[in-house]
């Protein structure tokens, strides 16, 4: 059966793209929805930084029609500010607005925004409230299990923000105090997937890096669908994967170099067609240790593309690492998803 999030429909079991700072900018949301992610969302977006204009919170909400559906997400600690953001957000016309309750750095939990919010439940829902009351877009939340072990109240607040109006809600399985270390829990997003007062779709979040993983997560919990974030860095296959062993069983063989190499390049020339050569070519670094992880002896080609300062020197080395992998001069070793 279809998920749907207000008009919006999406295929069952639908795989999410997180909103991820510094990643999930509109060069790698391409490669993803390319490899089948089913829904994306921008980078979070400061409330404060969309009334103030500043130039980099606008172009965060810079999305292409290729893109669909697609989510913006906001965070912040002020419902005026908000609501305000809402409305600057309705413009840009994206399918949907997302709020950012989990957010666990600590730059964003200093200004009271992001998952510390988790600490004050009727403050989350006075902001939430304002934001549905502010837009006509469909209004989802993505946030933790609770502030620590002591707090986690997920099942409350799914309740409390379906009631003011939220039309999806993305549960990771940590709390803020734990940030990404350890395990995620899913069994308090199970419950709030199987409280018969939930009616609107719940996705799961956190270490689901493998198909059998994702099928796992599905089978015990019953959640909606599954949002991928650090999995999918340097590995958009990872949807394409899941998807396909969803519906075989099977798993799909992994990307050679020469398909590695390939996908490196659109989000190289995607990066720097929407942010400029310089920018572009700088910013991209983060990703090739992702793109090649695993691939014997690839340090000195990794410091290489680290020093390289222009698309064509850049190109140069990409296209000479999938000639030199591809021609059998290094022994392959196994490809990990994560």
């Amino acid at each position: 059966m279809p998920v749907r999030i207000a008009h919006i429909e999406l295929p069952d079991f639908p795989l999410l793209l997180a909103p991820m700072e510094d990643v999930s900018d509109p060069p790698f949301r391409a490669v993803c929805k390319e490899q089948g992610a089913d829904l994306m969302y921008t980078e979070f977006v400061s409330s404060e930084g969309l009334i103030r204009d500043a130039i980099k919170s606008r172009k965060k909400l810079d999305i292409f029609d290729a893109e669909r559906p697609i989510g913006i997400q906001i965070f912040g600690g002020d419902d005026e500010a908000m609501a305000e953001a809402a409305r600057i957000v309705e413009a840009a016309q994206p399918d949907l607005l997302d709020i950012n309750y989990g957010c666990p750095v600590k730059k964003v939990v200093c200004k009271g925004a992001g998952a510390a919010i988790l600490k004050d439940v009727p403050k989350m829902v006075k902001l939430t409230a304002a934001v549905v009351k502010a837009t006509r877009l469909p209004v989802t939340v993505k946030t933790r299990l609770g502030w620590d072990e002591q707090s986690k109240n997920i099942v409350e607040v799914a309740e409390r923000l379906q009631d003011v109006g939220i039309q999806a809600i993305t549960i990771h399985g940590r709390t803020r105090t734990q940030m990404y270390k350890g395990v995620a829990d899913w069994t308090l997003i199970g419950e709030v997937k199987n409280n018969p007062r939930i009616h609107i779709p719940v996705f799961g979040n956190g270490d689901v890096d493998s198909p059998e993983k994702a099928l796992e997560m599905k089978q015990r919990y019953g959640v909606d669908g599954i949002m991928i974030g650090r999995a999918a860095i340097g590995y958009p296959w990872i949807f394409r994967e899941i998807k396909y062993f969803l519906q075989t069983g099977k798993h799909l063989p992994p990307p050679d170099i020469t398909e590695r190499v390939q996908v490196c390049l659109k989000h190289l020339h995607a990066a720097v067609a929407w942010k400029g050569e310089r920018i572009g070519v700088v910013e991209m670094r983060c990703h090739y240790g992702h793109y090649f992880k695993n691939l014997p002896a690839i340090r000195e080609y990794k410091a290489r593309l680290m020093q390289a300062t222009s698309l064509a020197e850049v190109e140069d080395i990409l296209h000479e690492i999938a000639f030199q992998y591809s021609s059998g001069k290094f022994a392959p070793q196994p490809t990990e998803v994560c």
